[in-house]
């Protein structure tokens, strides 16, 4: 069973089809986490954007990072939004308008359509596991960003709730297998193939959950939690119950980013 970021290309093809499951998603984060900042504010907050500079984002997903960032997203010469899904494109669009140094376009990171130093900033937040050959999409955010540039990427590390949830819901016989691709451990280590000066940052946060129910909204709001999608509510109501102090479940999150240069 595969508990959180899935590299199943079908799985994260139907997770990411339309934004409803990570609207889902981002909401409960929102509500539950115990970091107010917020990850996404605390992403954006170490962004070095300045005036007239262009931005090229992988993985934009519903673009939900830029909103309430109106005053940064004007200092962009260009903002490049992309995304394999057209859905996710479409609620991007939705969600940010129509602005003249904003374009939206369906771009995989394998073979980005721009010429060699377009971007001073490239930009991918919680993707680069899911990317088949991630040697050759670091390959080609290097190719597009100016020498000088700056690539900031997120990701999970190896000691987050989803190994916990994952622990509880397994099945007689069934190995659990991560999404370990690119984490906080291992990132760096990927990214040094390609980046002369790579940093990461922690973002210190965990998640304190007082409906339980609402957790299992979050869970079969991940299509790449086939096993679990196949268990009745009731049933994951009750396991979850057994990890529950009086009602409230608390979990460890391990997010983080990198900035490499």
């Amino acid at each position: 069973m595969q508990i959180g970021s899935s590299n199943d290309a079908a799985a994260v093809k139907e997770q990411y089809s339309t934004s409803k499951g990570l609207n889902t998603r981002i909401s409960f984060h929102d509500k539950y986490s115990t970091n107010k900042q917020g990850y996404g504010n605390w992403i954006v907050s170490n962004y070095d954007i300045f005036e007239g500079m262009r931005v090229l984002e992988l993985g934009c997903g519903t673009g939900s990072i830029w909103m309430g960032f109106d005053e940064l997203i004007s200092k962009c010469d260009k903002l490049v939004l992309t995304d394999l899904s057209e859905g996710m494109l479409a609620t991007a669009r939705d969600n940010l308008g129509e602005r003249g140094n904003i374009e939206y376009r369906q771009v995989d990171i394998q073979d980005i359509p721009f010429e060699d130093g377009y971007f001073d900033i490239v930009i991918a937040n919680a993707m680069l596991y899911h990317v088949p050959n991630l040697n050759q999409g670091l390959s080609e955010v290097r190719r597009v960003l100016k020498d000088g540039g700056a690539f900031y990427c997120s990701t999970l590390g190896e000691h987050n709730f989803t190994d916990y949830l994952a622990e509880w819901f397994s099945l007689g016989g069934e190995s659990f297998q991560p999404n370990h691709n690119f984490t906080m451990e291992n990132g760096s280590e990927k990214l040094k193939a390609v980046f002369s000066d790579v940093r990461a940052l922690f973002y210190e946060d965990s998640l304190h959950v007082t409906d339980i129910e609402e957790l299992v909204e979050y869970l079969r709001s991940l299509a790449s939690f086939k096993t679990i999608m196949d268990i009745p509510a009731h049933k994951l109501l009750e396991i979850i119950k057994q990890h529950s102090e009086n009602g409230v479940v608390d979990l460890p999150k391990e997010y983080g980013m990198f900035i490499c240069r």
